[in-house]
């Protein structure tokens, strides 16, 4: 048995193939009398971590609703730096996003499509993240649920919401407008879709561009109750602690993420209270609870990761191309629900395409570069000929056997 980290942000199912110090469980393959080598070596980065390993396959049975056995795509992993973390409790990662991410190509089958095609399912899976407002410090888990083939009405509370897919890579949604404390950025809906907006479990934060990260740190640092707070608590490097008889999320505004509807004259928006996004982290002696700021900025995409998704219960409906969000009745604080959904709104205030028609894609950045090292070559060719002196031609390109995957892997929440 191994723990596995749900990943709706890369798209390979990897497990530990060799002990590594970090990791209290592996997969030995040698022991296995169904598992088949490919022989292929892979390597998948993410924006923290990354490992290498070899494809092979391997069968797998779902212990619960589906029967059967099924044959996966595995990769074992051999070496790997960053990824398995001090104290974590998983052994592996499932990839759970579309086959444009699998690496060392597209051509292999992600696990889910797998399922799909030899269990019969349909082709839809939804999540529950639970732990909201709870420090990661226990010895037991903060639960949660992966339904893989369908939607579980005992999840969620309420109406599902859906916004489009725009892109089948990602979990690439459009957002509209952000609203901190009910008061609207006023930025260009484009700021909130640059490069892309994604919905991914494995990243631990909510991760916003630099620009909406800045404007949303303002309006929080202008509408909470506390004044001149440190810097340092908005960038990640210091935590703000309060005695444990004191609640500071009363201190602070709600944060509200507007989706284009299916109908794409309406929107709706998912609201998260602070206690979503000041996160207890570290007791300090007897009578003091340190909170982290569960914002961070992103050089290439908004990221929605746990700081949202714990308050939702979230579909993922590949077979219509739209992703689904609920209210989650474990997204409860003190008895009080930390999360919410609501509209229909008119989309009339803002552009009709909030997204760029560009998409560069992996594959689009592999024929740019290959055209440039063709370029690179043929001006490289004529100064040879002629100054008869071989300059050196430098060319940045993107490595096309390392994918190029922005989302952070949840870390345990120690710091």
């Amino acid at each position: 048995q191994l723990n596995i980290l749900v990943d709706t942000g890369s798209s390979n199912f990897a497990v530990a193939g060799v002990p590594d110090p970090d990791v209290t469980s592996y997969f030995n393959t040698e022991l296995s009398s169904t598992y088949k080598s490919q022989g292929i070596d892979v390597t998948v980065k993410y924006s923290q971590g990354s490992w290498t390993g070899v494809l092979g396959t391997d069968v797998i049975t779902i212990p619960k609703g589906i029967s059967g056995s099924y044959t996966i795509n595995i990769a074992t992993i051999l070496e790997s730096e960053n990824f398995f973390l001090p104290g974590v409790k998983w052994h592996g990662i499932l990839g759970l996003a579309y086959d444009a991410l699998a690496k060392p190509s597209s051509s292999v089958e992600t696990f889910f499509d797998s399922l799909v095609r030899q269990a019969k399912i349909p082709n839809i899976f939804s999540l529950q993240m639970c732990g909201a407002g709870l420090p990661v410090s226990g010895s037991g888990t903060n639960g949660g649920s992966l339904v893989l083939g369908g939607v579980e009405p005992s999840l969620y509370r309420g109406d599902i919401w859906y916004t489009p897919i725009k892109e089948e890579w990602y979990y690439q949604v459009e957002i509209l407008k952000l609203e901190v404390g009910g008061q609207n950025l006023e930025l260009d809906c484009r700021e909130y879709n640059a490069d892309k907006a994604i919905v991914d479990s494995g990243t631990t934060l909510l991760r916003l561009p630099q620009k909406v990260f800045s404007a949303v740190v303002q309006a929080i640092a202008r509408t909470s109750l506390i004044q001149e707070f440190s810097s340092g608590f908005w960038t990640g490097s210091q935590l703000a602690c309060w005695d444990k008889t004191e609640r500071p999320w009363s201190l602070f505004p709600k944060l509200s993420i507007y989706l284009r509807d299916e109908n794409s004259s309406r929107s709706f928006r998912i609201s998260v209270l602070p206690q979503l996004y000041i996160q207890p982290i570290l007791g300090i002696g007897e009578n003091l609870l340190c909170y982290r700021f569960g914002i961070s900025s992103s050089t290439n995409a908004l990221v929605i990761g746990a700081t949202v998704m714990e308050g939702f219960y979230v579909i993922f409906d590949r077979a219509q191309r739209r992703v689904g969000f609920a209210v989650s009745p474990c997204a409860e604080v003190d008895g009080s629900p930390v999360s919410e959904i609501e509209g229909p709104f008119t989309t009339a205030d803002v552009a009709s395409n909030c997204v760029s028609s560009v998409s560069f894609h992996e594959p689009v950045l592999w024929i740019a570069s290959y055209a440039l090292m063709s370029l690179c070559g043929i001006i490289l060719l004529v100064l040879i000929i002629l100054l008869l002196i071989p300059p050196r031609c430098q060319h940045r390109y993107t490595d096309n056997d390392v994918v190029n995957d922005e989302s952070s892997l949840v870390r345990h929440r120690w710091k």
